[in-house]
């Protein structure tokens, strides 16, 4: 919380009012133009203290109508009703006047953006332009001077376009800023965005008449109308960031205009804006697009442009304000978030926006607004400024101007005192140990406050003031000059600092010590005091240790250089020491001034320092800096802690070993998620307790986050923690603390003074009270010993304890430390039975936390409870928890979300919940949410009839139409019940209500539509009792009462519509009149068809056989199946043959399972075995009614069945079954399906099946089929029947010569086909021999006719020679053809043109080839040239030819070998 001291301004003593104030943009200076009794006005400027800046004051005779800053440089342009402009240069104490050009008040003046240009502008309308230099004198004549006609009243610059200002650029790169040197380094450059030129300066701006119109002057000078307004403008603004002009005129209509390049406007919106009128308006514009009026009213009033929203805030009287306050002015900082507003009552009201996280889901716009405690002036605010430096606001009261300035809240407590600042000047100060409270106001700026049990002292660096408490007031023992800007108090000596010294001081101010450092230790500038030690930090990081406990100061620990203990870590921002002094804590100051993120700790008789961290990760909280013990637990362990820093720091009075410390946030390393919930000061604040020892380490004793009452810690001391509290309320002397304030207290002006300091147990001491030191050591013992882990000697401290509030401490303290075992026992000291019951009970959860939480409920730890079930997920028992403690609203929105499984049950325990508090309407709703509406309502509303029947009319439900019928037939309300039964479509009701009204008619036709069973069942019994028979058994058989329709019928002898029914009705039924019609003897063929309906078979089948009902017994065969008797299977299937339906009755005996009688019946009656008898027929292995080989032998029997008949693949598939494969491939084979021949094959792997596959196999056309070929060969192998395959390469060689006159595959397959036969065994050696001569004699041949083919064109004689001797040969055309050597001849001596050695080949070639064949060895043309060389006729030489159509198929055959060849 900040406290705004009030420093009046040094004004002169001729000053008598105020006209205006303006803050310089960047530098903290006020400018005030004020009215003087000696002259007219004046103007001076001030600094942040109100000091009277030197050489800066102007008067006239005649008043200051304008002021306005240069935007960078401390250079004041002003404006006078005569129209003279003063420019007033501090820097340089120089001022100027601008040439005169006015001759009227000015009532505008304004800088450009990049202060190089000046406008004035007066009442008669004159408007100028003047350049100026860095010294704020005009520079040459004025650029523009133009007469506008009317009184001139708002001017306003147009920003210049985006880019980037080179002047700007250059000034930031000088004072080091990297990115700025980037964009000017052409290597860096190019990696970032490209460097935009624009304009250096807006040099463009609006000027706003009287009249109501705007113009637009562009830098040239040019100007040009823009808009027009109605009224006169009261306020011009320009959005920047939309480029977008915004117009608000006095009677407070606002115009938003866009502004193009060229400065023409068009118009975007127009909205009157809320308020009176008549009244001088402060209007400013924040956060780029909300609009802030202060009209004098009760109110501020907003318009959000964004959101087309608007909005009011006012004071409250319950933070110290009054009733009908108006808000003349408004002033806001956007680096802070405040809106200030001044009132005229003089108080200044503030409000802070809350933070962007929060706004996300806003229930009101003005909820952003969080409204803080106020600061009271003299007199009415008539104005109000914000300065650059956040922490300055200049106010303008009727008798003064105010500069607050901004400070923290003054707070101490040592030696159960505490005192805390409420206001500059106002202290409140708590004394525990006496119980008092007191308000001490003092008359002085204060910069420090001491609290003692004796006494407070105040200090300001120029004078210390010291109260000495005299019983239940303060009165002043002593003051004196002193510039220490620290100081301490102990006993009756005041530490205060000079330099390179310490003084010891009564409270007179009379130096009694000196305690002296030396240069190297450096300037002492920090004190603390706890118990008797002094710690003393200098200014070069030093620190000393002195002991008070003697009548003169004495060290205790010399002086320690702290670089040189935590190197590289930066100067010493705090420094204190423990009560026994041998424990110092120290918080590190960064560079940049912050604070470090580390705690450094020394123990001095050790001479050991350690490091705690708290952005370490988890398990590296510490870091040991010497040898020693070091931390063994981090406080890391709360993620959210990771973005801390520790603010503030405390050892206790008393006990040396405990430690604490608030963490905040660090500046900039907020999570967003952080921010929900939490006020915006306590926001990511905790409080962080540890254990210091030597043996131990540093220890986390407790943690938890700041109370959102709570300012700030101000220290512990055991059994408490001591908070400041947040200041709601104050009016005067009267204040209030956060949670006390009451709007009737502050209205009703009570003189009570408020505590502004409260203290919190110590999470051990909870429920302990202020404890005798026997049980506070004794309890802190345990809880030091519990924290090391250390049970043992945890029971020890607190074994002789005998107080119940110890041991329900100790519990809460389990429910801390989930320890259920420690629990127990603490729950039995307390004679806690029912919460040990209930602990014991709780032990079937399978959940820690869900344990754990059934003891915080019996503790009353209720917000523990809920947390732990929210650990553990378990939110079927938070459910019941929350409605156990009448949270029902939570209990439904967790069914809904996570426990929908009870949702309902939540709804009804609600409903019942409402219903006993008498919240009927709600509890209506939730029974209906729960579906239980039906029966709960009714009972709800039993007594009140009238609102019952109005539920049930609303609700339209037919179960409640239904309820309220019976109700009101029960009151023998007839007419009105069958209404209400009618819309319950409850037909059963609706005919019994008329039968009992003898209606029976219309019962009759409800029935009858409806078709409702119910319904027609009563009408039954109706008709029935009235002898109606025929219609009895109508309704009975509509209401499937088909016995009681069956008992009617055999009454009275209705036999026809008996069938019927029976056939519709149960089995029971059908036997019963089966039966009834087998006694009577008739319609025999009616008791057989029941019989067998029931399925009763064997008594059907009895009666159909005595009968001769061969229809029935067919009907009945049907249904016969491998459930059946087989006796009966049996004699049907005899009955069956008998009558020659041999298929049904083959049927029958397989159903039977006789499968042997089947099978001869199949063969003896020539029956053809389908697949699906086949299969019938076939036994399973696993089947016990055949044994394998009957099985085996029963399948090959039906196989060799199939064979006879034809089925080849059944036959297969059975054989295959049989486990006969042989037999399976020779029925494969007579089936002639390649296919699953070469499958079969495949599977079977038996050499037989191989090559009797292959054997198939050759008897195809494998010729054109390679994979045939491939077949056959893979076969041969497999089967290893080597000749076979040897002679099946010696058919393929004599194809590829007879088909294709390839010679040289014929010689391959030749020799693949010796070397087969070769590996070959056979059982007659010599015969094998002879077949591998033959086959060697035939390789040979063929080698040689290969070979003189292939010498024919290098050596055509010798080629010829061969062909010669191979016709000598004897059996040559074994393998090679005739016509293939004397062809070669004849085309050899064709080519050389020997056409009588040619012709002589031809002749004998017409000896041994068919003429018709010749034309496959020789062509035509080569036969022509031998019968035109030798001179002999074709005609003569050619054997006649046979018919035409033969000649014709020959040339077709030839031309298919011929093409064979060519292929090949």
């Amino acid at each position: 919380m900040a406290v705004y001291v009030d420093h009046r301004i040094e004004a002169p003593d001729s000053v008598t009012s105020t006209s205006q104030i303006a803050w310089h943009p960047l530098h903290p200076l006020l400018a005030v133009a004020s009215v003087s009794t000696a002259s007219g006005g004046c103007v001076d400027i001030y600094l942040e203290q109100g000091e009277h800046g030197s050489d800066a004051h102007v008067e006239r005779s005649f008043q200051v109508t304008s002021l306005s800053w240069h935007p960078s440089r401390p250079i004041l342009a002003a404006g006078w009703e005569t129209g003279e402009v003063v420019i007033l240069n501090k820097q340089d104490k120089e001022n100027h006047t601008v040439p005169l050009h006015h001759n009227a008040t000015i009532t505008v003046l304004n800088w450009s953006t990049n202060g190089t240009r000046l406008v004035s502008g007066d009442r008669h309308g004159i408007l100028v332009v003047w350049r100026m230099d860095q010294r704020g004198r005009v520079h040459g004549p004025s650029l523009l001077k133009q007469d506008c006609g009317k009184s001139l009243c708002h001017c306003v610059f147009r920003p210049p376009p985006p880019g980037e200002d080179f002047v700007q650029l250059a000034k930031a790169a000088v004072s080091g800023d990297e990115k700025a040197l980037d964009m000017f380094n052409w290597r860096k450059a190019g990696a970032g965005a490209p460097l935009k030129m624009g304009l250096q300066e807006g040099l463009s701006f609006f000027i706003a008449l009287t009249d109501g119109s705007v113009h637009y002057v562009n830098e040239k000078g040019k100007t040009r109308h823009a808009l027009s307004t109605d009224s006169l403008i009261q306020k011009l603004l320009f959005m920047e960031e939309r480029e977008v002009l915004v117009v608000i005129t006095e009677n407070l209509q606002l115009s938003l205009h866009a502004i193009t390049p060229e400065g023409e406007a068009e118009e975007l919106m127009k909205v009157k804006l809320s308020g009176k009128t008549g009244h001088s308006a402060d209007i400013i514009l924040i956060d780029h697009s909300l609009i802030v009026t202060a009209l004098g009213e009760t109110v501020i009033r907003f318009w959000d442009l964004d959101r087309d929203e608007n909005y009011v805030l006012s004071p409250d009287v319950q933070f110290g304000f009054e009733g009908g306050e108006c808000i003349n002015c408004v002033s806001y900082c956007s680096a802070k978030g405040l809106l200030a507003a001044g009132t005229n009552k003089g108080r200044i009201a503030m409000w802070r926006k809350a933070a962007e996280s929060d706004q996300s889901t806003r229930v009101s716009e003005g909820k952003k607004w969080r409204l803080q405690a106020p600061t009271e002036l003299e007199g009415s605010v008539t104005q109000i400024k914000w300065s650059s430096r956040r922490n300055l606001l200049a106010v303008n009261t009727t008798s003064s101007v105010v500069i607050l300035s901004e400070q923290a809240m003054l707070s101490h407590f040592h030696q159960q005192v505490a005192i805390v600042q409420v206001s500059p000047s106002l202290f409140n100060v708590t004394s525990f140990s006496r119980g008092t409270t007191h308000s001490l106001r003092v008359d002085m700026n204060v910069n420090g406050i001491f609290a003692t049990e004796d006494a407070v002292v105040f200090w300001n660096r120029k004078q210390v003031t010291v109260f000495e408490c005299a019983g239940d007031t303060f009165r002043s023992a002593g003051s004196f000059p002193c510039d220490s800007p620290v100081l301490t108090v102990h006993g009756e000596n005041l530490y205060t600092v000079e330099p390179y010294q310490v003084q010891v001081r009564t409270w007179q101010g009379t130096v009694k010590q000196l305690l002296v450092f030396s240069e190297a230790e450096g300037n002492p500038c920090l004190l603390d005091i706890c118990g008797n030690f002094l710690a003393v930090g200098t200014d070069l990081s030093h620190f000393k240790i002195f002991d008070l406990s003697h009548r003169e100061a004495k060290v205790h620990c010399s002086s320690k250089n702290f670089s040189e203990l935590f190197p590289g870590l930066g100067g010493i921002a705090s420094v204190k020491c423990n009560a026994n002094g041998n424990k110092v804590s120290i918080l590190v100051s960064k560079a940049d001034g912050n604070i470090d993120s580390k705690i450094c700790f020394y123990d001095v008789e050790m001479d050991k320092v350690t490091l705690f961290d708290f952005k370490a990760e988890q398990g590296n909280g510490r870091e040991k800096l010497s040898s020693g013990q070091g931390i063994d637990k981090s406080v890391v362990e709360y993620p959210e802690l990771r973005s801390h820093i520790p603010a503030c720091h405390f050892w206790d009075q008393s006990e040396s070993r405990l430690f604490v410390c608030e963490a905040i946030l660090e500046t900039g390393l907020e999570p967003p998620e952080q921010k929900e919930n939490q006020t915006e000061s306590t926001m990511g604040v905790w409080i962080l307790s540890f254990f210091s020892t030597e043996e131990h380490g540093f220890l986390l004793q407790d943690s938890f986050p700041l109370p959102s009452s709570y300012q700030v810690l101000l220290g512990v001391e055991v059994p408490h923690y001591y908070f400041a509290k947040k200041l709601f309320f104050q009016r005067g002397c009267i204040y209030k603390p956060l949670g006390e304030a009451e709007k009737g207290q502050a209205e009703s002006g009570s003189t009570e003074v408020s505590q502004m300091v409260a203290r919190r147990p110590m999470r051990d001491f909870i429920g302990l009270g202020d404890c005798d030191k026997a049980t506070r050591d004794a309890m802190l013992n345990f809880s030091f010993y519990l924290t090391a882990g250390d049970m043992d000697e945890a029971f020890k401290s607190i074994r002789l304890i005998k107080s119940e509030a110890v041991w329900e401490n100790m519990a809460r303290m389990c429910v801390k430390t989930q320890s259920l075992d420690v629990a127990k026992i603490c729950l039995g000291n307390m004679g806690h039975a029912r919460g040990a019951k209930a602990l014991r009970e709780a032990e079937q959860e399978p959940e820690q936390e869900a344990r754990v939480a059934v003891l915080a409920i019996q503790l009353g730890m209720l917000e523990d409870a809920e947390q732990l079930y929210k650990d553990c997920k378990r939110y079927d028992l938070l459910n019941k928890f929350y409605q156990a403690s009448n949270q029902w609203q939570k209990a439904i929105e967790t069914a809904e979300a996570h426990d929908r499984v009870h949702l309902r049950t939540t709804y009804y325990s609600y409903a019942k919940y409402l219903e006993a508090t008498g919240e009927q309407s709600l509890s209506l709703a939730h029974y209906e949410k729960s579906d239980t509406h039906r029966f709960e309502i009714p009972r709800m509303l039993s007594e009140d009839l009238q609102a019952l029947e109005s539920y049930v009319n609303k609700m339209k439900d037919k179960n409640l139409w239904k309820w309220w019928a019976q109700y009101l037939e029960s009151q023998s309300e007839m007419e009105s019940a069958l209404k209400y039964y009618a819309l319950a479509q409850d037909y059963f009701s609706l005919v019994r209500v008329h039968c009992f009204q003898g209606n029976i008619q219309k019962a009759a036709e409800i029935a009858n539509e409806t078709r409702n069973w119910a319904a027609s069942y009563h009408l039954a019994r109706q008709y029935e009792s009235q002898d109606e028979i025929k219609q009895a058994v109508h309704f009975y058989t509509r209401a499937q009462a088909f016995n009681n329709a069956i008992r009617l019928c055999k009454e009275h002898n209705l036999d026809d519509q008996l069938m019927n029914l029976a056939l519709l009705s149960s089995p029971e039924d059908m036997i019963e009149a089966a039966c009834y019609y087998e006694e009577k003897g008739e319609q025999m063929d009616r008791a057989v068809m029941l019989y067998h309906k029931a399925g009763h078979f064997s008594k059907a089948l009895e009666l159909a056989f005595a009968t001769q009902q061969f229809g029935a017994l067919q009907l009945i065969a049907e249904d016969l199946d491998e459930r059946s008797d087989p006796a009966v299977l049996a004699r049907c299937s005899d009955f069956f043959i008998e009558h020659a339906q041999y298929k049904k009755a083959m049927e029958l005996l397989l159903t039977a399972k006789k499968y042997h009688e089947a099978l001869q019946l199949c063969l003896k009656q020539n029956l053809t075995i389908t697949e699906e008898m086949a299969e019938k027929m076939t036994v399973s292995k696993d089947s016990q009614d055949l044994s394998e080989e009957s099985r085996r032998e029963l399948l090959e029997q039906i196989a060799d069945c199939c064979m006879r008949q034809g089925n080849y693949h059944l036959a297969t598939k059975k054989y295959t079954q049989a486990g006969n494969k042989l037999k399976a491939m020779r029925a494969l084979l007579k089936s002639g399906d390649t296919e699953k021949i070469v499958f079969f094959a495949g599977v079977s792997r038996q050499r037989e099946i191989y090559i009797m596959a292959a054997n198939y196999l050759q008897s195809l056309d494998w010729c054109k089929d390679p994979e045939i070929m491939k077949n056959i060969i893979s076969f041969y192998t497999k089967g290893q029947a080597l000749d076979l395959l040897a002679g099946f390469y010696d058919a393929c060689a004599q194809v590829e010569i007879d088909e294709y006159q390839n010679y040289e595959k014929a010689q391959g397959a030749l020799t693949e086909a010796y070397k087969c036969l070769s590996k070959a065994k056979t059982r007659s050696p010599l015969e094998q021999e002879s077949k591998l001569a033959h086959l060697q004699s035939k390789l040979t041949l063929i080698k040689r006719f290969i070979h003189a083919r292939r010498v024919y064109c290098e050596d055509s004689k010798e080629a010829v020679r061969q062909c010669e001797l191979l016709l000598a040969e004897q059996d040559y055309d074994t393998i090679i053809r005739h016509g293939d050597i004397l062809g070669f001849l004849v085309e050899h001596y064709a080519q050389v043109e020997e056409f009588h050695m040619a012709y002589q080949y031809l002749v004998e070639m017409q000896k041994r080839i068919p003429v018709t064949n010749l034309s496959y060895y020789v062509t035509q043309q080569t036969l022509e040239a031998v019968y035109r060389g030798t001179g002999i006729p074709v005609s003569q030489t050619l054997v006649p030819q046979p018919a035409l159509h033969s000649s014709m198929e020959n040339k077709e055959m030839e031309e298919e070998v011929a093409d064979e060849v060519e292929e090949s």
